[in-house]
């Protein structure tokens, strides 16, 4: 029966997001949102008698988390399921890694998780039916949604946990041989480095994926890199053959709040029916793309996944992107590949360089962005070691408390 979830969610997803119009896509997504809104939503109590669908974030729904799972389950429960068998009768549980400080909770049925790993597959893995692959995923937190690939006979999947030492999971993974690894860039760089792995294909994972880290990637393993947009509220997009990032609008409807130049999805997970998200803010910041993809996919393709809305940088009603802030970094001297800038205060950066190459050229850039806004900022230079660890990398990131 799981193995039944997962191939028709394959082929599904195959049949809905190829070789069909923008427009036919969205009058399918309508009424496919249409019935989960009049289905499922009002199943849980805190849409039960009432119309309207308000903008929730991840404060409102850990405030209450049983009013939005239709088993009731409540926060204390769930983290404490989480902590020990991740089980809750035949619901699994799951967390966000909790890199911003606010940890995330979610729940699935048994169907649901294997018809994420048919969703996913035929996004990433389309050929997954005539070709057995053995996939690596290297990231800082196990869930049952890779429990649910391993059962897959299609493929052979290894984890390989960013909390231990690097060194420590390494020759495992080179005893894997896999075909196929999904990483976060930083570890891909890292691998670059190291040798002894030989896939076909690379996907970047649960981290901003910068320029300068593509770049390397692309060049050490002389194949194009994918991107697997995903986080603790779901499969958010996908790279498609050509190498363009699309949105997976055929799980999700995407709303859009505009942050300058870039916006921040609100989504609605309109096929999860165990756990309701409807208009769930995000604090991901997109470029969005405004020409459809030649790979003629109806399905929005995304620029780039630039940040978290909560990196941006702001001085009084001054707002400052964190692509803005990493391009005038990167932009100032060839020899910078690698950087922290950090606001300490609400007119205080620091920019951190792990060598003196470029840094008194990034002070300047930087100086120059924000007196052209009309900001007057300290920006202060360091050279310090960039150790990298188990947390996602975020080279850009506020580190005070504005309010």
């Amino acid at each position: 029966m799981n193995r039944a979830h997962a191939l028709v969610a394959f082929v599904r997803t195959l049949w809905v997001s190829r070789r069909r119009s923008r427009a036919s896509f969205l009058r399918w997504q309508d009424r496919a949102y249409a019935r989960w809104r009049r289905r499922d939503v009002p199943a849980v109590s805190f849409y039960a008698g009432r119309r309207d669908l308000p903008v929730i974030d991840k404060a409102a729904v850990m405030a209450d988390f049983a009013a939005f799972n239709r088993a009731g389950i409540t926060a204390a429960a769930g983290w404490e399921a989480f902590a020990g068998t991740r089980r809750i009768g035949e619901l699994t549980v799951g967390a966000s890694t909790g890199t911003s400080g606010n940890r995330g909770l979610f729940v699935i049925s048994e169907a649901e998780r294997f018809q994420w790993l048919g969703v996913m597959l035929a996004k990433a893995l389309p050929d997954v039916w005539r070709r057995r692959h053995r996939v690596a995923v290297i990231l800082p937190l196990h869930t049952a949604l890779y429990d649910s690939a391993a059962q897959s006979r299609a493929l052979r999947l290894s984890f390989h946990d960013l909390n231990q030492g690097w060194d420590t999971w390494l020759p495992a993974l080179r005893a894997a041989r896999p075909t196929v690894i999904v990483a976060p860039p930083k570890v891909l760089v890292w691998l670059a480095a190291q040798g002894g792995v030989s896939p076909q294909r690379i996907f970047a994972a649960a981290e901003v994926l910068d320029p300068p880290d593509r770049a390397v990637i692309e060049a050490a393993f002389g194949l194009r890199l994918g991107q697997i947009y995903m986080a603790t509220e779901g499969l958010l997009g996908v790279t498609c053959p050509l190498g363009r990032l699309h949105l997976a609008e055929d799980v999700i409807r995407f709303e859009y709040e505009p942050v300058g130049a870039l916006v921040s999805p609100v989504i609605s997970s309109f096929t999860r029916r165990t756990q309701i998200l409807a208009r769930y803010r995000m604090n991901d910041l997109l470029r969005l793309s405004a020409a459809p993809c030649p790979c003629g996919s109806p399905l929005q393709a995304v620029d780039e996944v630039v940040g978290r809305s909560d990196d941006v940088f702001r001085f009084g009603p001054i707002m400052v992107t964190p692509d803005v802030l990493r391009n005038a970094v990167l932009d100032a001297d060839r020899a910078i590949a690698d950087f922290r800038l950090v606001q300490t205060g609400p007119a205080r950066v620091v920019l951190t360089l792990p060598a003196p190459a470029g840094l008194m050229a990034a002070q300047a850039a930087l100086a120059q962005v924000f007196a052209a806004r009309g900001a007057e900022v300290e920006v202060v230079a360091e050279v310090a070691d960039l150790a990298a660890d188990a947390r996602k990398l975020r080279r850009v990131r506020v580190a005070f408390d504005a309010q």
